[in-house]
């Protein structure tokens, strides 16, 4: 694909546009096309938690790494902005063993993971009440955590400004081509077509089912997800926490940032496809959120956000050229937030170069062996 001038980009998360930036920087004609406005998919619910502390594969884990350290530059060039931040990580659970056996497999692999006593966390950690803590605790001090809607119009900012066309409310877009022939553009949900040289499909969710048009099965595993905004409140936390029940860290405009996966069977797609949310849940969260914080401060609950996280059935990030389809990039993966920059990156390396990142080669889509060509 070396030489390819004209590509088509369909999603407008933080996925998409990270690749249609680094598409236009290295001087390709980019369209860029999203069902409905730019940020509206499963970029604006994440918890953007940046980390690779989950026990993941090494080669996940590389790949994790590369993306915290796009983050870091992308903060060292931007000092003092709200929306990203590198303040540490702090994890617990009702099993200390839990704990402990996270900290030990985080250390072979050489992340920063310390062990602290509860009374030692208000000096490592502000804003955390130390009376809800276990005895001991696991501090991640390289993690971070990004907002990416602020993320997402900047990038779409710098897009647009460069030269790149936005389309939204393109509808349900589909690949033109397949069936044996590489793809030759896209088709939005009303019926026009773009040509392009490359297509990249970075739909969150919904990215198997357009790949399944195309005659290659996707395995899927997406689920519901639901991330909850406070009013603004005077809280102190810097750090993100985990816990047993609520994920929460700092958000832009002095609020919270909070979900987690006790509730979600009280989140409900509507026939129609739209959402809905037991309000239970919300006061909830909003209560655990003011018990785990010092001071124990009023919290809430002002916005909220579910649908679906996109995640592929294996758990591990799809990311490569279709076999199957020449032409057509694939970008799924359930850490949309810690890979937003990196991955955006290396499939615009591929497309540009016509060379296969060996980064990106434990995550091929062919790995999975359903609808390939041999």
């Amino acid at each position: 694909m070396e030489g390819t001038r004209q590509v088509a980009v369909v999603g407008g998360g933080v996925l998409g546009l990270s690749t249609a930036v680094q598409l236009l920087r290295g001087g390709a004609e980019v369209l860029l096309l999203t069902e409905t406005e730019v940020g509206s998919g499963a970029s604006g619910r994440s918890l953007s938690w940046l980390n690779a502390g989950g026990g993941y594969s090494d080669p996940y884990f590389r790949l994790r790494m590369a993306g915290i350290d796009r983050y870091r530059t992308l903060l060292a060039r931007n000092p003092g902005v709200d929306w990203l931040a590198f303040d540490g990580g702090l994890y617990w659970d009702d099993d200390p063993f839990t704990v402990i056996e996270r900290h030990n497999e985080q250390s072979r692999q050489g992340y920063d993971a310390r062990m602290l006593d509860r009374d030692d966390v208000p000096a490592e950690v502000p804003g955390v009440d130390p009376g809800v803590l276990p005895h001991r605790v696991l501090v991640n001090p390289g993690e971070g955590w990004v907002s990416l809607p602020h993320l997402v119009r900047r990038l779409a900012e710098e897009f647009t400004l460069g030269g790149g066309v936005l389309i939204e409310h393109a509808g349900l877009c589909t690949v033109v081509g397949g069936d044996g022939a590489p793809a030759r553009g896209v088709r939005t949900g009303t019926g026009e077509e773009y040509p392009a040289d490359a297509v990249v499909l970075a739909c969150g969710a919904g990215t198997p089912a357009v790949v399944g048009q195309l005659g290659v099965e996707l395995p899927n595993a997406s689920d519901k997800a639901m991330l909850l905004i406070s009013a603004p409140l005077e809280h102190g936390l810097r750090a993100v926490l985990n816990t047993p029940r609520i994920s929460l860290r700092p958000h832009p405009g002095g609020r919270l940032a909070m979900d987690h996966t006790w509730y979600l069977d009280r989140v409900v797609q509507r026939p129609n496809h739209s959402w809905d949310a037991d309000p239970a849940v919300m006061a909830e969260l909003a209560a655990e959120a003011s018990r785990v914080l010092a001071g124990n401060p009023q919290v809430v609950v002002e916005s909220w956000q579910p649908g679906l996280k996109p995640v592929p059935a294996d758990g591990e990030p799809v990311f490569g050229e279709l076999q199957a389809v020449r032409g057509c990039w694939v970008a799924f993966t359930h850490s949309g937030a810690t890979l937003g920059l990196i991955g955006g990156e290396l499939v615009a390396d591929e497309i540009l170069t016509g060379r296969r990142h060996p980064l990106l080669e434990p995550f091929r889509p062919e790995r999975f062996g359903f609808g390939w060509e041999s």
